[in-house]
């Protein structure tokens, strides 16, 4: 069962990714995760992670379904979408990187919060953004994927928001706002 001791250990293991070699860092995520139940999805949902950030993004993949399907939910639940597409698209599946990202674009804003207490929905909501771009890219669109990376900054500009937007918007054939 995840706890707060849990998530302050699983954190700390993040932070000495660069200590460990790859092998190392996945297995110590899964020490870890073996004091969850098997199909614990913030568990699933981290050793994950572990083997994207490590080079073994296709393994990645399975554990992200699993965690999904067992119902991870809140930010991790947008943070795994945006990092299942990304695994998706550099493993040569733009395609379904992109139904991903539809999905989870048609859940709305991500939540505010988080267990690591200090996410944002904004950042969550960009992050899916650049990963819908480079996606879109990879398949040939890269007007669009220009467009959603636009439109995406926006709100981070201190000027020029709505003219961004609009300009986006006008790559991809669509009226103003």
């Amino acid at each position: 069962m995840v706890t707060e001791d849990w998530e302050a250990r699983c954190a700390a293991l993040w932070e000495r990714l660069d200590e460990f070699g790859r092998e190392e860092f996945v297995q110590a995520m899964r020490d870890l995760a073996a004091e969850c139940d098997p199909g614990d999805p913030v568990a699933l949902f981290e050793v994950g992670g572990a083997l994207d950030s490590t080079g073994f993004t296709e393994d990645a993949v399975g554990y992200y379904r699993r965690a999904v399907e067992a119902g991870l939910s809140g930010v991790r639940r947008r943070r795994v979408s945006i990092q299942m597409a990304s695994s998706l698209r550099e493993t040569g599946r733009p395609e379904e990187a992109l139904k991903v990202i539809e999905q989870e674009r048609a859940r709305g804003s991500a939540e505010h919060g988080s267990a690591a207490g200090d996410d944002s929905a904004l950042g969550y909501d960009s992050a899916l953004a650049m990963c819908e771009a480079l996606t879109l890219a990879k398949l040939g669109r890269d007007r669009e994927g220009l467009s959603v990376a636009l439109i995406a900054l926006a709100p981070h500009l201190l000027r020029y928001q709505r003219s961004t937007v609009n300009y986006a918007r006008g790559l991809v054939g669509l009226d103003p706002v």
